[in-house]
C-alpha cells in the first residue's frame, strides 16, 4: 500500500490530475489507515526533492544572478507573488480543508470529473501565446496564476492543473505554463508541508518509519520520471490525456462509492 500510494503521489503531483484526489480515493479503497495524515504529509517531501533535483542547476544559476540581473530578480518576485494567494487562504482554511473536504471522497470524485471537462475545454481553445519563457512572465500574470492556484485548495482540482490553466489563459504557451507550475510548486509544497507538520505535530505517528520511508522513496522516484518527461509531452500533445484520465478515475470512483465500496 505504501509503495502504491508513494508512486501515486509522485506520479500525479506535477500533472493536472490532482495528487491529493488520487491519494484520498486510493487510501479509501485500499483501507489504508493514515493516523494523523503522517504518511501523506511526509511523502510529499519526496516529490518536492524530485523537482528540486531536476532544476537544481537552473535554481543555482538564478540565485547567483540575483545581485546583478533584473530579469532573475523579477522571476523570483513573480514566483513569490504567485505563491502568496494560496498561502494566505490555505493557512486560514486548513482546518475546514482537512476535516471536511479531505474526508469527502464523493466530492473529490465529482471535482475530478468537472476538472477533466474544464481541462478538455481549455486544451481545445484556440491559443495564441505571447509568453514562451518563464523568466519573462510579468508580475501581474504571476499574480493571476496564483489566484488560480487558490482553486486547488479544493481536493480534486489539482494544483498543477489550476496553475497551468491560469498560465495558458494569461498568455503562456503550454511548455512554459507547465514549467512555471513546477517552480511555483517548490514554495507551495514546502509551505504546505511545514504548515501540515505544525498543525498535526501532536498527532503524528512516527512509529511506522518503514512505511513512510517506502512511500517517500516511491514518491521521489516517480516524480523524478514525471518531471523529466512532462514538458516534452505537453509541448507535443497538450493536456487531453490528463483530462480523460480525470474523467475516468472520477467516474469509476463515483460509481464504486455509490455502491458503497
Amino acid at each position: 500500500d505504501a509503495t502504491v500510494l508513494g508512486v501515486l503521489e509522485g506520479a500525479t503531483e506535477f500533472i493536472p490530475v490532482s495528487s491529493t484526489g488520487h491519494l484520498v480515493l486510493a487510501s479509501h479503497f485500499l483501507g489504508f489507515n493514515d493516523q494523523g495524515n503522517t504518511f501523506v504529509i511526509l511523502i510529499q517531501l519526496g516529490a518536492v526533492l524530485a523537482v528540486l533535483s531536476v532544476y537544481a542547476s537552473k535554481l543555482i544559476g538564478i540565485l547567483r544572478a540575483l545581485p546583478h540581473d533584473p530579469r532573475a530578480r523579477r522571476f523570483v518576485i513573480a514566483v513569490i507573488v504567485a505563491f502568496l494567494p494560496a498561502a494566505v487562504v490555505g493557512a486560514l482554511a486548513i482546518d475546514f480543508i482537512t476535516s471536511v473536504l479531505l474526508e469527502t471522497p464523493t466530492l473529490i470524485a465529482i471535482v475530478l470529473i468537472i476538472g477533466g471537462v474544464v481541462l478538455l475545454f481549455v486544451d481545445r481553445l484556440e491559443h495564441n501565446p505571447t509568453r514562451f519563457d518563464i523568466m519573462d512572465y510579468p508580475i501581474p500574470m504571476a499574480l493571476g496564476i496564483g489566484v488560480f492556484q487558490v482553486l486547488a485548495l479544493i481536493p480534486g482540482v489539482s494544483r498543477s492543473g489550476a496553475t497551468i490553466v491560469g498560465g495558458l489563459l494569461f498568455g503562456g504557451d503550454k511548455r512554459s505554463a507547465a514549467e512555471f507550475s513546477f517552480f511555483l510548486a517548490m514554495p507551495t509544497m514546502v509551505g504546505a508541508f511545514v504548515l501540515d507538520i505544525y498543525k498535526n505535530w501532536d498527532s503524528l505517528d512516527f512509529g511506522q518509519i518503514q512505511t513512510v520511508a517506502v512511500g517517500f522513496v516511491a514518491a521521489f522516484l516517480s516524480a523524478l520520471v514525471v518531471v523529466r518527461w512532462l514538458l516534452g509531452y505537453v509541448s507535443r500533445h497538450g493536456f487531453a490525456l490528463f483530462a480523460w484520465w480525470r474523467i475516468l478515475v472520477g467516474g469509476v470512483a463515483l460509481v464504486l462509492l455509490l455502491f458503497g465500496v
